[in-house]
């Protein structure tokens, strides 16, 4: 995975094989494994980037690039910039499929010869595609969490209520970045309270950043 413009690798793409279903994250480096077949669709997402959709064509090595969003018009930026609610309607319109494999229903079915268990309902929730359905699903809901938040907790909110600027401003908003339950019910006096209390312990320390996410370790006690 490349940045079109800069030819950098970029990681977290998150790749969907929309013919199978199945989907991974690409890693630091850019690298990726999916299974994969001649003819299938490929899609490439990531935050920032338009998304990117391909026909495998049956290549050992594949080349993805992805551009950024953003426009320039002098002598203003402009931002595309859809909102949430719009861009969670397109996926589950796009990956139609995958949301009735992630919510099949009632596992009990009501007929004429009374109640009993729904086969479908159940086969389709505990199959290979019902679980990479509801893991894509998943992904899109975060997705959506993601977004909701950047509308709210924005650069020039925490630039007017701190004044920082550059890499401290940076700091500050990846350290700080508040929770999507809390954005979701706090008004605008209790978004600008949580900032400056957050921003009277960023005085103290403000260049230490945030540490990388620490790998699981499988720790086997057994003998």
């Amino acid at each position: 995975m490349l940045d079109a413009e800069s030819k950098q690798r970029i990681g977290k793409v998150f790749i969907v094989n929309k013919t199978t279903g199945e989907n991974t994250y690409n890693n630091s480096k850019g690298e990726f494994n999916l299974r994969l077949k001649p003819g299938d669709i490929i899609i490439a997402n990531k935050e920032n980037y338009h998304g990117d959709t391909i026909s495998y064509a049956g290549a050992k090595a594949l080349i993805i690039n992805l551009k950024r969003k953003t426009i320039a018009i002098a002598p203003v930026t402009v931002m595309g910039r859809v909102s949430p609610e719009e861009i969670l309607a397109r996926r589950r319109e796009e990956y139609n499929k995958a949301y009735r494999l992630a919510d099949p229903g009632d596992f009990v079915s009501v007929g004429q010869n009374g109640a009993g268990l729904s086969i479908d309902a159940v086969y389709n929730y505990f199959s290979r595609e019902g679980k990479n359905a509801r893991r894509l699903t998943k992904y899109f809901q975060k997705e959506y969490e993601d977004n909701y938040i950047d509308i709210v907790f924005t650069r020039e909110l925490v630039r007017g209520v701190t004044g920082l600027e550059g890499e401290p401003l940076d700091n500050f908003m990846i350290r700080y970045r508040p929770e999507y339950n809390f954005v979701l019910t706090a008004d605008r006096y209790q978004l600008v309270k949580y900032i400056k209390t957050k921003y009277e312990y960023f005085k103290h320390i403000p260049y230490i950043k945030p540490l990388p996410d620490l790998k699981e370790i499988d720790l086997n006690l057994e003998n």
